[in-house]
């Protein structure tokens, strides 16, 4: 197959002159105008008469260059493909503001003839040459790596997030002007994309909300979620997409305690991991109220919630489907809408059901692997030399614990330390997430740090309160070997306190050990458990 060729010229009507004899002023191609902070990428067949168009437009006429990505073997499918991939690896370059909008019609996940030629080999061509003309700053690699890039609002949707999308739109459209709220409640586990959607979801709701003919015209919404890492990211975006504003994006407690003193309602609300919402009052958070979703209900016209109650990581915010059901009576609502496909981790059915089964402290014989890096270490250094070799070889390799290590918020440094192996951890860093950062592969994540977020690897420390019951051959968990204090705050006002903290640490098991897309590593502090794990 012929390469790829790419043409730069001005962004004018000469341009387009001078281009008028070519073949490929009727054949599929890809494109992208812009100036030094913005962009606009494209696909057409008929190049000549959407850059007249492009020439009459407002926003385009800011732009002044035009560069044309042609291939002999083109089609419209292939076309499709590369402008969405370059719309997400533009937007996570972090070079120009994008003027694109969503493309709710064509960013659908499906194959179609030599797919794999196009989407592989034909865009890392673009994308190097691209790099190589210093158009852009970032190889793929650092790109594919980036949150930005991962929850990105124009990355193609399966048909399953797809319908969930439009389900929500359809909500907002049925719903922004009931007398009653409405709460419209999305569940789904660690990795199955409930991100993705949101973020898609949300720049839609945003686009619509400055379309004269839409019912969300002129809406006020707001994206929350309580998770400080996924609100940089979230903002980082939001900077870098035309739609969006960084003052749209904000956490739980600010955004109501600002609705109380406006007395005003939100139009519509999206909660991004909705099971870290506080269910009691939290001086430390300045929330004072009772319960943060029901605050949200009360001050927003739709919500939307997104969660998972094997998240649930602190007594304050502590979920079941009891507390959940009296909340959801005093509003209107329909069936929760279900995620269940597993996207983050590429591993088989059986090595997914092996981890659910172990955090339910199930011990079970090994699942054959053949793609996924899954293994189980003697030794925490030797664990820790693989992580650096693949972080070293892939990036985003990093090492994790259970929170059984001590940790204040006192600028002190703290360690997480078994036999030949110390690294400081749960560091703090800004505006930057934790994972991103190239000097991190010299710490320890803790599910604060990584909750939320993909790793290319991900070694697992299991700390001491994970143990082994050797009378009933699984895992026996050690509540009081958490060092976690903030998880267990409040813990007396549960009748079944010790059941609850038990789940709280199985959850924060559940999350580290989903992080990993490639591979994952487990190391156990406990001797008993290490053995017999080593013998699986």
């Amino acid at each position: 197959m012929g390469a790829v060729d790419i043409k730069t010229m001005p962004f004018n009507k000469d341009s387009l002159e001078s281009i008028s004899n070519e073949y490929y002023t009727d054949y599929p191609v890809v494109y992208f105008l812009n100036n030094n902070t913005a962009v606009y990428i494209g696909e057409t067949v008929a190049v000549r008469n959407r850059m007249r168009d492009h020439l009459k437009n407002h926003e385009r006429k800011s732009l002044n260059k035009m560069t044309l990505i042609i291939h002999e073997k083109f089609n419209q499918s292939a076309t499709y493909n590369i402008e969405t991939k370059l719309i997400n690896y533009f937007l996570a370059d972090e070079r120009y503001k994008l003027q694109n909008k969503s493309q709710t019609a064509k960013s659908v996940t499906h194959n179609y003839y030599e797919k794999t030629f196009y989407n592989e080999e034909v865009f890392k061509d673009i994308w190097n040459e691209l790099l190589n003309r210093k158009i852009v700053d970032n190889s793929s690699t650092t790109i594919e790596n980036k949150d930005i890039f991962k929850l990105s609002p124009f990355k193609e949707l399966t048909i399953e997030q797809l319908e969930l999308q439009q389900a929500i739109i359809e909500v907002c459209n049925e719903h922004i002007d009931d007398d009653k709220t409405y709460l419209f409640l999305v569940k789904g586990e660690a990795g199955v994309g409930k991100s993705v959607v949101l973020s898609s979801v949300f720049n839609k709701i945003q686009e619509l909300s400055k379309e004269k003919s839409s019912s969300l015209y002129k809406t006020e919404n707001y994206l929350l979620v309580n998770h400080s890492e996924m609100l940089k990211t979230y903002k980082k975006i939001a900077g870098n997409v035309k739609a969006l504003s960084k003052k749209d994006f904000d956490k739980p407690t600010s955004f109501i305690n600002k609705r109380k003193s406006m007395n005003e309602k939100a139009d519509i609300v999206l909660v991004d991991e909705a099971h870290l919402l506080l269910t009691k009052p939290d001086r430390y958070n300045n929330f004072h109220e009772e319960n943060q979703l029901q605050e949200i209900i009360r001050h927003s016209k739709v919500v939307i919630a997104v969660y998972d109650d094997k998240q649930v990581l602190k007594m304050k915010s502590y979920w079941d489907e009891s507390r959940l059901e009296n909340i959801v009576g005093d509003c209107n609502t329909g069936e929760p809408y279900i995620l269940t496909n597993q996207f983050r981790m590429k591993a088989s059915t059986d090595m997914i059901r092996w981890i659910d089964d172990f955090v339910e402290k199930k011990l079970n014989p090994l699942p054959n692997q053949t793609k996924y890096d899954f293994r189980i270490f003697n030794s925490a250094s030797d664990m820790y030399e693989l992580i650096k070799e693949k972080n070293q070889e892939e990036g985003l390799a990093r090492i994790v614990s259970t929170f059984d290590y001590v940790h204040k918020k006192d600028g002190q440094d703290y360690y997480v330390e078994e036999e030949g192996f110390k690294l400081p951890w749960n560091g703090e860093y800004g505006s930057d997430t934790w994972a991103e950062r190239a000097e991190t592969v010299k710490e320890a994540g803790s599910i604060y740090t990584i909750q939320g977020f993909d790793l290319n690897y991900v070694g697992v420390i299991l700390g001491p309160s994970i143990s082994y019951d050797e009378e009933t051959d699984s895992l026996k968990i050690l509540t009081e070997s958490y060092k976690d204090t903030e998880a267990f705050r409040g813990k007396d006002e549960f009748e079944d306190s010790e059941s609850i903290k038990e789940k709280i640490i199985l959850n924060s098991l559940n999350v580290l050990m989903k992080r990993g897309i490639y591979g994952l590593y487990v190391y156990a502090s406990d001797r008993k458990l290490r053995e017999r794990l080593v013998g699986l």
